[in-house]
Parts: C-alpha cells; sequence; structure tokens
C-alpha cells in the first residue's frame, strides 16, 4: 500500500494520499473554487493599486510587474512549486520534494480528507506563489529592467518562497513544528508579507534610489484606479484567509468575519492618523490602512476574534504610517512602500496575534504541551519564526540580485528610466500622451 503523505496547511491538517478516496464535498469544494478565484483577482487589483501610484510613463511597466508573475509563477508551480513546498523534506527539510507531485502528474484522482480534490488545493496555493513576487516589485518600481525582474521572480520563487512555504504548512516543516505549537500563519503574514516586504526592501537598497529622489516629487498618475485596486483586493482577500481555512464551515466564517474588521479598524485609524498629523484625511492613506489592516490579520485569521482584529487592524495603521515616515528619514526608496506595509504589517501581526488568540486555542496548545501553555511560549515561537523568515528572505535574496546583476543588468539605464518602461521595455503607452511625465 502506498504509504500516506500527511500535509498539514493553513491550520488544517489533510491527508493527501489515501489508500481509498473520501467523498468529494461538494459545498466545501465549490467555496474552495471560489476563493480560488478570488485570490487570483488580488493580482489584477495588486496591479491597477501599484499602477495608478506611479508615474504615467511607467503605469503600464508596473502593471506589467504582477501580469507576468501570473504566467512565470503558475508555470514554476505546477512544474516544481508544488512538488517543493508540499512534498516531504529532502535536504536536511530546506525544502520538500516528492516525484507524485511534480507536474502535478501523481494527482489526478487525489481528493483530501477535506472532501476537496487536490486539484483544487494546488491551484489554491498556487496564487499565493503568484501574488508573493508580484508584492516585491512595489519596492522596486519605475527602475528594474524587465529582463532582471523576470528572472528574478523566476529564481526567487524556486529559492526564497517555496522553501518558506514548506517551513511554515507542510507538517514536517520545522517552523511548522517549532516548539509545542508550531509557528502560526494561518493564510501568509510569514511565507507572503514578511518575505516579500523584507526582499523587496533589500532589492530597493541593492538597486538604489530613483533619479532625483528624494528631491523630485514623482505624483501618482491615477489615484481613482488606486482606489479600485485596493477595493479588489479588499474583495479578494477574503478568497485569501476564508479560504485558508480549506473548508466551508466555522473556521471560514471567523477568518472572513476577522478580515473585514481589520481593513475596517486600519482604514479609520489611518485616516484619523492623517487628519492628526497632516490636518487631511486622503484617499491614499485610507487604502494604505485598508492594507496595513489586512495585512495584519493574515497570520492571525484562524485565531483570533474580533476583538483582537480590531487591535491588529488599528495598531498595524499606527506603525506601518511611522515606518513610511522613517523611510524619507533613512533615505532607502521603497517606491510604494513595500516593506512599510507589507513587511512591516505582515511582523506586526505574526509578533501581536499572541495576545489575541482565543482561549480554546491556548487550551488545546497547552493540552498538546502537555502541561501549561502561555502566551510568553507561543511569543517566542512567533519571534524566532519572524527572525529566520526575515534572515533568510533578506540573505538569500542579496545572494540572488548580486550572482544575477552579474549577467543581466537588473537597474534600468539613465535613458530607460528618462523615457519611461512602458516605452522602452514594452514600446507601448498605457495612455494616449504625447509626453508623459
Amino acid at each position: 500500500m502506498k504509504k500516506l503523505l500527511i500535509t498539514t496547511i493553513l491550520g488544517s491538517t489533510c491527508t493527501l494520499a489515501m489508500a481509498q478516496s473520501p467523498e468529494i464535498d461538494t459545498g466545501a469544494t465549490a467555496w474552495m473554487l471560489t476563493s480560488t478565484a478570488l485570490v487570483l483577482l488580488m493580482i489584477p487589483g495588486l496591479a491597477m493599486f501599484y499602477g495608478g501610484l506611479v508615474r504615467s510613463k511607467n503605469v503600464l511597466g508596473t502593471m506589467m510587474h504582477s501580469f507576468v508573475a501570473m504566467g512565470i509563477m503558475t508555470v514554476l508551480w505546477v512544474v516544481v512549486g508544488y512538488s517543493m513546498s508540499f512534498g516531504p523534506n529532502v535536504l536536511g527539510g530546506w525544502f520538500g520534494w516528492d516525484p507524485d507531485l511534480f507536474l502535478l502528474r501523481g494527482i489526478d484522482q487525489k481528493i483530501m480528507d477535506s472532501g476537496i480534490p487536490e486539484y483544487v488545493f494546488s491551484m489554491f496555493q498556487g496564487k499565493f506563489a503568484i501574488i508573493t513576487p508580484a508584492l516585491i516589485a512595489g519596492a522596486f518600481a519605475e527602475r528594474v529592467s524587465f529582463k532582471g525582474y523576470v528572472i528574478f521572480i523566476a529564481l526567487w520563487g524556486v529559492l526564497v518562497y517555496n522553501p518558506l512555504c514548506h517551513w511554515v504548512w507542510a507538517s514536517d516543516g520545522f517552523l511548522f513544528n517549532l516548539g509545542a505549537s508550531g509557528a502560526i500563519d494561518f493564510a501568509g503574514g510569514t511565507v507572503v508579507h514578511i518575505s516579500a516586504g523584507v526582499s523587496g526592501l533589500v532589492a530597493a537598497i541593492y538597486l538604489g534610489p530613483r533619479k532625483g529622489y528624494p528631491a523630485l516629487q514623482n505624483r501618482p498618475n491615477n489615484l481613482v484606479m488606486t482606489m479600485i485596486g485596493a477595493g479588489l483586493l479588499w474583495v479578494g482577500w477574503f478568497g485569501f484567509n476564508a479560504g485558508s481555512s480549506i473548508s466551508s464551515g466555522l473556521a471560514t466564517a471567523q477568518a472572513l468575519t476577522v478580515t473585514q474588521v481589520a481593513a475596517g479598524a486600519g482604514a479609520i485609524t489611518w485616516i484619523i492618523i492623517e487628519g492628526w498629523h497632516q490636518g487631511k484625511a486622503t484617499a491614499l492613506g485610507f487604502v494604505s490602512g485598508i492594507l496595513a489592516g489586512l495585512v495584519a490579520i493574515t497570520p492571525a485569521a484562524g485565531v483570533v476574534m474580533p476583538g483582537g482584529a480590531l487591535a491588529l487592524g488599528a495598531l498595524a495603521s499606527v506603525v506601518c504610517y511611522y515606518a513610511i515616515i522613517l523611510k524619507d528619514k533613512l533615505g532607502y526608496d521603497d517606491t510604494l512602500d513595500a516593506f512599510g506595509i507589507h513587511g512591516v504589517g505582515g511582523i506586526i501581526g505574526a509578533i501581536f496575534l499572541v495576545f489575541f488568540i482565543r482561549d480554546e486555542w491556548m487550551a488545546d496548545a497547552a493540552a498538546a504541551a502537555g502541561g501549561s501553555w502561555t502566551i510568553w511560549n507561543q511569543l517566542a515561537i512567533q519571534a524566532a519564526a519572524v527572525g529566520i523568515a526575515i534572515a533568510y528572505a533578506a540573505i538569500l535574496t542579496l545572494v540572488i540580485l548580486w550572482i544575477l546583476n552579474k549577467f543581466i543588468p537588473l537597474r534600468s539605464s539613465k535613458i530607460a528610466e528618462m523615457k519611461g518602461m512602458d516605452d522602452f521595455y514594452h514600446g507601448e503607452r498605457g495612455y494616449g500622451m504625447v509626453n508623459p511625465n
């Protein structure tokens, strides 16, 4: 009999291969199909969000960063990504590997214990692999070569995302098994947001600032498009978080509710801070607050109640707001605040969730530990996981950038930057302007 392969993903334990497949749960499958589509919707939403914030001569090039990730990461995920992320440990647990998962060839008839075809689960997880490198692009927008970006995200996905995904979400991943309870990351605070934010910061510093930064004020070309993009991200985040229950039940409802609450709390907190600090509440500030709240609740969506979501959303907005101000003081050019919101917000959510964990979860953790289990025990685990994710993402990103830059110039030339990415790299213009600025 084929050996059972047990994989635990996003807080839901599922048997992936069995001698006899369970029945398909049509309700859960329908929700997971919907969630998969919602997460995919986030990528064009991110493209609109980022695209509206850059200068008009770079709008298409910036949006292409998100869209090209949909193609590259999909292919890589099917070929090796799923196997590296959810296969059994190889090379001491650096990543996973299962020949049956290569090209998804071994899951054609597989149904998970939750009653979901493994095809659906693999495609749901594949959307996370797409959006994570797309988030990084916001840190070095308007100054990266298109060819360099394409090769960078391909290498980054294989060497950074897949191992982190395995460590945190696979049943034999070492962060999943860290301590008595494992590191909590319900939907990607560590795997997605911290890794993308930190990698974006490293890349932004390595490539250097845009020409004229910070003296030159580069104003957004279309805040209306940015707001629509933020709305699409908010909607898609329900699939991102609630879909991560890998079910259609109580856990799904809990994750959906706290996602909504944290986003609202983050948005309102941000405009209150702006009103107090700057005298005006801006549209850009409102959508930034939405994202800060959504990012912070992502790792916590399976373990906190609405009160905790309010606190995390508000706290993330405050810290992210001042992190962006600090960016200007330190002088690094994180163009669209990938680190300021995703990196910082992810760290806030992953660390401070421990102070709002449900009592039932703590009781289960104590039982698993064979005794008492306090928030301080869990805090130590969360801090360790965050520190490991930061160090690994930063070091591997720097190595990839350094090696890649030996063969392909990553930084746009002065001519390309002045002319704009749209025309120089794609031979097109996002708007019908003769002299876009």
